[in-house]
């Protein structure tokens, strides 16, 4: 398997947990601390910080360390491996950053989501 195979399955293994898909989505609007991605969520800070692992290991996100405080925002080449291959198959269109914004914000429950997906 190539590195950019495992790569691709990073990607889709992130992409497929809700919570994940949520982050993503809060992201998409700016970048933020840890902190404050953990907020809407009820669950431990230390299971937010594991799904911005799994975010940053598919290259998905950056985070970044400043100060006392970790930064996070969207990589988009992460998401743009993903379009590629994707478009190899010819009947995808290329992925558009602001359709994909309103289709989380649309796809996404309103209200936190009550347990914690990641244990």
């Amino acid at each position: 398997m190539s590195d950019a195979d495992t790569m691709l399955d990073r990607i889709f293994a992130a992409l497929s947990d809700p919570t994940r898909r949520r982050i993503l989505g809060m992201l998409l609007e700016d970048d933020m601390a840890v902190s404050d991605v953990a907020t809407p969520f009820q669950v431990s800070l230390a299971a937010v910080s594991k799904h911005l692992g799994v975010l940053a290991s598919a290259g998905l996100i950056r985070q970044e360390r400043r100060g006392r405080i970790t930064w996070c925002q969207i990589d988009p080449d992460g998401l743009h491996r993903a379009a590629v291959w994707m478009q190899g198959f010819g009947q995808f269109e290329p992925v558009d950053l602001d359709a994909f914004e309103r289709f989380l914000t649309a796809e996404l429950p309103a209200e936190p989501l009550l347990q914690d997906q990641t244990d």
